[in-house]
């Protein structure tokens, strides 16, 4: 265990059978539901525009077409998630995810690929992305009592992580026996019934943003992010995390672990890291940081391990050993984060707050996609490996420097 991590406390909290029970209840089912069909999504589509077109550019081009309104819109769907209420928000999200999934698979099943049509979908799924991720990162205060925030986020962790398991599977087996159309119209299903469950939640008791222009909202959202210094610290920290990670964990991790130890080796790493994943979103139910984004953050480096791992050795059982520690430090990492901001921003600015961190973030992804190819050509697998692990970890503890975040309590 890391230093500074020790300083752990069990709890008396609220039971889960009673938060589960309770306001938060509903909601937990209806996102379980709604993280099932967003993991379908992405294995679904994908397999599925192969299978209909078997042109491996389609499949790029359908994807970027999800991804780019998403990127475009987040700002847009914060502002719109702390004028509306979010459950409101997230029903009709759902709903419209429901209907351009459907509609896609009534194409594929009707054998009437097209791919204007598959692409226009996409755009119009990705939009809807933007809407929904603010509103489910601002609802939860608005459901559990201050002291519960920490365990609720863990549940909904543990279910995410659980789902990361299982729903890909689905997906692939799906679509290899009933075909792409029907797993695409499986996925659908699941948004309708995540939006029904939706329905059961409350309403909202806080007070709606006015009703002046939306731009001016944005301009607020902005104010009050950059007013909160720890937030944008650590939304300068992910965004390097972003890109020291994501493009070597993808695409070199693959490469260098399938190379020393064959070409089943790489699912096998991932599988080890989500049990990681799990395993540590369990335990956070039982346990609390008294520093909470302090030890997140020195939890948070156990991920850049496995960037070493495939650096320094490569072989398939040293970077699943590492991958499965640095699966228990990114969840720690990743729920104090939630559920500091949920406890410290004002929830009137909350989804614009998480908006401008996921937008900031996020764009260091495609960087890191396209720079970690050439400078592996360059400098080599290994060492490119090695040098991002090492600034990954850097990249966690540049947040510490800042004695406000060190200090903040729950």
């Amino acid at each position: 265990m890391p230093a500074g991590v020790t300083e752990t406390t069990s709890t008396a909290p609220t039971s889960v059978r009673h938060l589960l029970t309770g306001r938060f209840g509903w909601f937990f089912a209806g996102r379980s539901v709604d993280l099932a069909g967003s993991s379908m999504t992405t294995v679904a589509l994908a397999l599925a525009v192969l299978q209909a077109s078997g042109r491996a550019g389609d499949l790029g081009i359908v994807l970027a077409a999800n991804m780019i309104p998403t990127l475009a819109l987040l700002l847009v769907g914060g502002a719109v998630a702390d004028r509306m209420s979010r459950r409101v928000l997230l029903i009709a999200a759902n709903l419209a995810s429901a209907a351009t999934m459907g509609a896609l698979a009534a194409t594929l099943i009707a054998a009437h690929y097209d791919l204007a049509t598959a692409v226009g979908l996409s755009l119009l799924n990705g939009a809807v992305g933007a809407f929904t991720s603010p509103a489910l990162r601002g609802i939860v205060p608005e459901l559990v009592e201050p002291d519960d925030l920490q365990r609720a986020n863990a549940l909904l962790a543990s279910t995410q992580n659980t789902v990361r398991i299982v729903a890909p599977t689905l997906a692939s087996i799906l679509v290899a026996t009933a075909g792409g159309g029907w797993a695409l119209a499986v996925d659908s299903l699941t948004y309708v019934l995540a939006a029904l469950a939706f329905t059961r939640i409350p309403g909202s008791t806080r007070p709606l943003a006015t009703s002046q222009a939306l731009w001016r909202d944005l301009v607020e959202g902005w104010s009050v992010f950059r007013s909160l210094r720890w937030v944008v610290l650590m939304t300068i920290s992910f965004a390097l995390i972003n890109a020291f990670n994501v493009g070597p964990w993808n695409v070199l991790g693959p490469m260098v672990v399938s190379h020393h130890s064959g070409a089943l080796s790489w699912g096998t790493v991932q599988s080890v890291r989500a049990i990681g994943l799990l395993v540590m979103s369990v335990l956070a139910l039982k346990i609390v940081l008294r520093h909470p984004l302090r030890d997140g953050r020195i939890w948070g480096t156990l991920a850049g391990l496995q960037l070493l791992a495939i650096g320094l050795s490569g072989q398939a059982w040293v970077v699943a050993a590492a991958a499965f520690i640095g699966g228990l430090g990114f969840t720690v990492a990743a729920i104090t984060w939630e559920t500091a901001l949920q406890t410290s921003v004002p929830a009137e600015a909350l989804s614009r707050v998480t908006a401008y961190d996921d937008l900031l973030s996020y764009l260091a992804i495609p960087v890191s996609q396209l720079a970690v190819g050439p400078l592996a050509q360059s400098y080599g697998a290994t060492q490119v490996s090695i040098a991002c692990g090492i600034a990954y970890i850097a990249a966690c503890l540049i947040p510490l420097a800042s004695r406000e975040l060190r200090s903040m309590t729950p």
